[in-house]
């Protein structure tokens, strides 16, 4: 097995073998320290040793000692958890048992993240760290918030749950609808990073946005009439539908203006179409559903010129009233800069300027620079090029940033020296 093969191995892992150990012993933070410890056996032993036959079972074995040795360290503690391991019936399981448990407790963890005892914001946050892998700095890009603002969140997170008392286990079904909504966003979140990965080397990470797919289908297939779920599971379909198109043989970013669509994946197409399209008619329109009715008609168009983009701009006006996301907005300024000329694009990102949630996003500054480039000012577009590209943490992003503002500032050399060309000499105009 190669490296990146098991790094991607224990990364997929994680959150199960955490689902799978937090279910039992209900403690959150102690459990997130023995996957850890967990997770650093397997990375000395298995390069040496082999993966065992049942990679899942060898972890939650290795993260159960480790808990059983931390329980036996502190007798008070060790009554606590010895009852509710009583209560539970738990045995530790051999690996051809656990094999064969339920492989979802990814899904599961995730709703037990969403803890009653937790602000919303706090339960995505916790979410996102302990399912989705991220780190804090990706979950603050996320939420357009400062990392230390983010870290403090997660902490106090963790400490409420713990002094709760509010047992972390599989909620009820009344439960599981209660924090639905929650689940939702956490699930749209990790699959936003994985199809466009904040920091790194690589444009995208698989493994979140497969992850976040193959969840959302779980809780699709739970709760098949929620149109909001189905909304969100067709946005998914229809926006990964593009991945192989989204970079060249380099890794290098290509927007989607410039995208080999016969690369586009049209059986997830249809999948995703045909869904959004049973469900746009069943009544409630929440935001998933704008947003995958939205991916629709981008996928629908045979070349970008062909873009339906008055009712793209219309499907964002009904998304704006529903939320005040500043990437909504952001992205209702670029389809009205489509259809009304970049001027009004423009006009709409003077008004997102003042956001602070956007204030140090490397979007605001792409974006500008590209209307700036519609609008026939390459000198400015070159400055907001650059800008953005000193504030992103993707190197696809910002080479691409970059290449852009290079290409203007050529195309400026050209012209300025065209024009020096044209000028008559000092002494052509002496007469």
């Amino acid at each position: 097995m190669t490296a990146p093969d098991f790094e991607h191995l224990l990364r997929e892992l994680t959150p199960r073998v955490l689902g799978a150990l937090v279910r039992r012993y209900r403690d959150f933070a102690a459990c997130e320290d023995a996957v850890q410890e967990a997770l650093l056996a397997a990375a000395m032993q298995w390069p040496k040793e082999g993966v065992p036959d049942h990679p899942l079972a060898w972890l939650v074995q290795v993260g159960s000692r480790r808990m059983t040795d931390q329980i036996r360290s502190d007798v008070a503690r060790r009554r606590r958890e010895t009852e509710a391991v009583m209560e539970s019936g738990y045995v530790i399981p051999s690996p051809e048992h656990e094999a064969g448990r339920n492989e979802d407790d990814s899904l599961i963890l995730v709703y037990m993240c969403c803890h009653p005892a937790l602000t919303t914001s706090s339960a995505i946050a916790l979410t996102l760290r302990a399912v989705g892998g991220l780190t804090t700095a990706q979950i603050a890009h996320a939420f357009l918030v400062p990392e230390p603002t983010m870290a403090q969140r997660i902490s106090r997170a963790k400490q409420t749950i713990k002094n709760s008392g509010i047992p972390f286990q599989l909620p009820t079904t009344e439960e599981r609808a209660q924090r639905l909504r929650a689940v939702l966003h956490v699930l749209y979140l990790i699959f936003n990073e994985g199809y466009t990965s904040s920091v790194g080397p690589e444009l995208r990470r698989a493994d979140l946005s497969h992850e976040a797919m193959r969840l959302t289908r779980i809780v699709h297939h739970l709760q098949p009439e929620d149109t909001e779920v189905a909304g969100l599971l067709a946005l998914m379909l229809l926006t990964d539908a593009r991945r192989l198109a989204r970079t060249g043989a380099e890794g290098e970013l290509i927007p989607i203006t410039q995208q080999d669509r016969a690369l586009w994946d049209r059986q997830q197409i249809a999948e995703g179409v045909a869904l959004i399209s049973a469900t746009l008619p069943r009544g409630s329109v929440g935001p998933y559903q704008l947003q995958a009715a939205i991916a629709a008609v981008h996928d629908e168009a045979a070349r970008a010129d062909d873009t339906d983009w008055p009712q793209i701009l219309a499907l964002y006006d009904l998304l704006r009233r529903m939320s005040d996301n500043p990437m909504v907005s952001l992205n209702h300024a670029i389809a009205s800069a489509m259809v009304h000329g970049a001027t009004k694009g423009l006009e709409l990102l003077d008004a997102l300027a003042s956001d602070e949630r956007l204030a140090n996003h490397h979007r605001l500054d792409a974006v500008r620079a590209h209307l700036l480039e519609l609008a026939g000012d390459s000198k400015g577009a070159v400055n907001h090029y650059r800008t953005a590209a000193g504030k992103t943490g993707s190197l696809p992003e910002r080479n691409y940033l970059l290449t852009q503002a290079a290409r203007l500032s050529s195309e400026l050399d050209v012209r300025t020296a065209d024009c020096v060309k044209t000028q008559p000499s000092v002494t052509e105009s002496v007469p």
